[in-house]
């Protein structure tokens, strides 16, 4: 089993990025940074009023390895234990869930939790309780 490194003030500082990240959109558009919505929303029909700035909240995903990268020459290391039809089916797991749910993690938990919504805590809770599960069964029956 790997054991994850401690790290407060790394996950404090991405933390309070991520908040205030959700509050400069929520103010900005009036919309919640869910990133399930945001990358649905670049597919047909458009919205062209709001393209660009989906576009650039992807980009910006994408591009936030490559900063880390030029900023400390190193990226963090990473072990994935799974093989790819593993992880072609947990994607296509997740993204149902995120359509079913009607939204992501960051939608519900991050955005939909701080305006106190109780669907947003139902489904944090949910996939949270999933999330727990599904280490418990791969941890222990596989």
């Amino acid at each position: 089993m790997t054991v994850t490194p401690f790290t407060p003030m790394a996950s404090l500082l991405g933390g309070a990025l991520i908040g205030l990240s959700a509050v400069l959109l929520m103010w900005a558009t009036g919309r919640i940074a869910g990133v399930s919505g945001i990358a649905a929303r670049l597919f047909p029909p458009y919205e062209d009023r709001e393209f660009a700035g989906r576009i650039a909240f992807v980009a910006g995903l994408v591009a936030a390895p490559v900063l880390v990268r030029l900023a400390t020459g190193s990226l963090p290391a990473q072990t994935i234990a799974a093989g790819t039809p593993l992880l072609i089916v947990a994607g296509l797991l997740t993204g149902f869930g995120a359509v079913w749910g009607n939204g992501c993690t960051s939608g519900h938990g991050v955005c939909g939790l701080s305006r106190l919504s109780v669907r947003s805590l139902v489904a944090t809770a949910v996939f949270m309780a999933t999330g727990v599960a599904t280490v418990f069964v791969m941890r222990h029956w596989s």
